[in-house]
C-alpha cells in the first residue's frame, strides 16, 4: 500500500476505534435525561451500559476469529454498518427495552469492529518507525476515547438531546464506511482458519458469564448468590475453554498468542489498568457534577485537558521511545506517574478543588496512562503470525473490556459500601444531612480511588516483572511458516 493511503488508512481504523471506545463512556452523562424520558427505574436503567458491555465482552473473541475466517476489511465494514443500524436504533427508542436491545445489538457488532480495526492496524503498519507513530496516534485514541466521551456527551445532552449521544454514531460510521471501501486492502482469508464452534460457546459464555455477574454485583452486592454462581460458572467455563483450545484442531485462540511473555505481560497490564481507570473516570463525574454541581457541559470541558495530556503521551513520548528503549522502560515510569496522579484525586473534599487536585491528578493520569497504553496495544498485536491478528487484537480489547466492566463494578461496590459506612458513623442530631451526604460520597469516591491506585502499581509490577523485551515487536518479527517459539520462563 502507498505510504499516503497508509495514513488516510490509519484515519479511517482510528474513526472506527474511537466510535466504539467513547461509545462506552458518551451515554454516562446522558443516562439520567434518558432515564426521566424512557421512565426507567433505577434498578434497570444500569442495562443501558451493561447490555453493551456484555455484548461487547463477551463476543470478542468469536468477533476476531471470524474476521481472521471472512477477511478483516469484510468484518471492518460489516462491524460499521451494523453498528450504525444499532445506534440509530438505540436513538429512536420508544421505550426502555427497545433502547437496551439496540444497546446489546451495538455490543455485537462492537465485538466485530474492534478486533478487525486493530488487527488491521497490525498488519497495514509492519515498519518499526511507522509502526511507532501509528500506534502512538492508536493509542491516543483509546486512552482519550473514554473522556471524548464524557464531552461529547456532555455536549450533546446539553445542546440537543441524550438520543443524539447515539445518533452521533452514524455519519462516523458512514465516513468510515466509505474510507474503508477506498483505501483498505481486502485482506486474505485465511484458508486454514476454521470457526471453532464448541471454543466460541465456551469462551462467549464464559466471558458474558464473567462480565454479567461483574455487572450485577454493584447492585446485588457480591455476596449474592446470583453474583457469586455467575462468577463461578465463568470461571470454570473458561477453564475449560482454556483445556480445549489446547487440543482443538484450529483453536478460536491459539495457544501461541497467549504463551508468549512479552503478550501476556501487555494484556495483564492492559486488564488492571482498565480496572483502576474506568471506576474513577464515574467517580470524578459524579464529584464533578453532584457535589460541585457543575453542568454536563461543564463537566465534559473539564477532561480536555486530560485529552490533550493523552495525546502527547502517546504520541510524544511512548511512540518517540517505543524504537529506543525496552517496552517495560515507559510502561513502568508511565504506570507509577498515573498512580501519582490518582494519589493527588485521592485527596479531593467537598470544597472546589479542580485547579488544586483534579487538574494536576488528571494531566498525570493521561501522560502515563496513554504511554503505557500505547506501548502494550504494540506489545499486544506484535510478533504475532498474521493469521492469527484477528485472535491477538481480540484478546486485547477482551481485556481491555472486561477489565473496564470489572473496574466499575468493584470499585463503585466499594465506594457505596465505604459511603454507607460514614454515615452512619456520623448521622446524629443537629447534623446538616445535604453536607453529611456530600462528605460521605467524596469518602466513597477517595477511598476507591486509593484501591484504583493500587491496581495501577500492581499493572507496573506486573509490567516490570513480566515483559522482558529489548524492543517491541514487529508483525515481520513472525514467519508465517515457522511456529513462535514459547517463552516459559516467567
Amino acid at each position: 500500500m502507498a505510504d499516503n493511503r497508509r495514513w488516510w488508512a490509519l484515519v479511517v481504523i482510528a474513526l472506527a476505534q474511537l466510535m466504539v471506545v467513547l461509545d462506552m463512556t458518551i451515554v454516562n452523562i446522558a443516562l439520567p435525561s434518558a432515564q426521566s424520558d424512557l421512565n426507567m427505574s433505577d434498578g434497570n436503567r444500569q442495562w443501558v451500559i451493561t447490555a453493551y458491555t456484555l455484548a461487547f465482552g463477551g463476543l470478542l473473541l468469536l468477533g476476531g476469529r471470524i474476521a481472521d475466517l471472512v477477511g478483516r476489511r469484510n468484518t471492518f465494514v460489516i462491524g460499521l454498518l451494523g453498528f450504525a443500524f444499532a445506534s440509530a436504533l438505540g436513538g429512536a427508542a420508544a421505550n426502555s427495552g427497545m433502547l437496551f436491545g439496540a444497546r446489546a445489538l451495538q455490543g455485537v457488532f462492537a465485538a466485530l469492529l474492534a478486533p478487525s480495526a486493530l488487527s488491521l492496524l497490525a498488519t497495514t503498519f509492519t515498519d518499526q518507525k511507522d509502526r511507532s507513530k501509528a500506534f502512538g496516534i492508536f493509542g491516543a485514541i483509546i486512552g482519550a476515547g473514554a473522556a471524548i466521551g464524557l464531552l461529547a456527551g456532555g455536549v450533546l445532552t446539553q445542546y440537543l438531546n441524550w438520543r443524539w449521544c447515539l445518533y452521533v454514531n452514524i455519519p462516523i460510521a458512514l465516513v468510515a464506511f466509505f474510507g474503508a471501501l477506498a483505501l483498505l486492502a481486502p485482506g486474505e482469508r485465511h484458508p486454514d482458519a476454521r470457526l471453532d464452534v464448541p471454543g466460541a460457546l465456551l469462551g462467549s459464555a464464559g466471558m458474558l458469564s464473567l462480565v454479567y455477574g461483574f455487572s450485577e454485583a454493584e447492585s446485588r452486592s457480591w455476596h449474592d448468590g446470583l453474583v457469586l454462581t455467575l462468577l463461578a460458572a465463568g470461571v470454570v467455563l473458561l477453564a475449560v475453554f482454556g483445556l480445549w483450545q489446547t487440543r482443538a484442531r484450529v483453536p478460536l485462540l491459539p495457544m501461541s498468542v497467549v504463551k508468549d511473555r512479552q503478550r501476556i505481560g501487555a494484556f495483564l497490564t492492559v486488564l488492571l489498568v482498565t480496572i483502576g481507570m474506568f471506576g474513577v473516570f464515574l467517580f470524578l463525574t459524579y464529584y464533578l457534577q453532584t457535589v460541585l454541581g457543575w453542568s454536563p457541559l461543564k463537566t465534559g470541558v473539564a477532561y480536555l485537558p486530560m485529552t490533550v495530556a493523552m495525546v502527547v503521551g502517546s504520541t510524544q513520548i511512548a511512540a518517540r521511545l517505543l524504537t529506543r528503549v525496552p517496552p517495560r522502560v515507559v510502561i513502568v515510569p508511565g504506570l507509577l506517574l498515573a498512580a501519582g496522579g490518582l494519589v493527588v484525586i485521592a485527596g479531593i473534599g467537598v470544597e472546589p478543588a479542580y485547579a488544586s487536585r483534579v487538574l494536576p491528578g488528571m494531566l498525570m493520569l493521561g501522560l502515563g496512562m496513554s504511554s503505557a497504553m500505547m506501548t502494550s496495544v504494540s506489545l499486544a498485536t506484535g510478533g504475532v503470525a498474521p493469521r492469527d491478528a484477528g485472535a491477538a487484537s481480540a484478546t486485547f480489547n477482551t481485556a481491555q473490556q472486561v477489565g473496564g466492566s470489572i473496574g466499575t463494578a468493584l470499585l463503585n461496590t466499594i465506594a457505596a459500601s465505604v459511603t454507607a459506612r460514614y454515615l452512619t458513623a456520623h448521622a446524629g442530631p443537629g447534623v446538616d444531612r445535604r453536607l453529611l451526604a456530600a462528605k460521605a460520597t467524596v469518602h466513597g469516591f477517595n477511598v476507591a480511588t486509593w484501591w484504583a491506585m493500587g491496581a495501577l502499581l500492581v499493572a507496573a509490577l506486573v509490567a516490570g516483572v513480566v515483559v522482558n523485551a529489548d524492543r517491541a515487536p514487529t508483525m515481520q518479527s513472525a514467519a508465517p511458516k515457522t511456529p513462535e517459539p514459547v517463552d516459559s520462563t516467567l
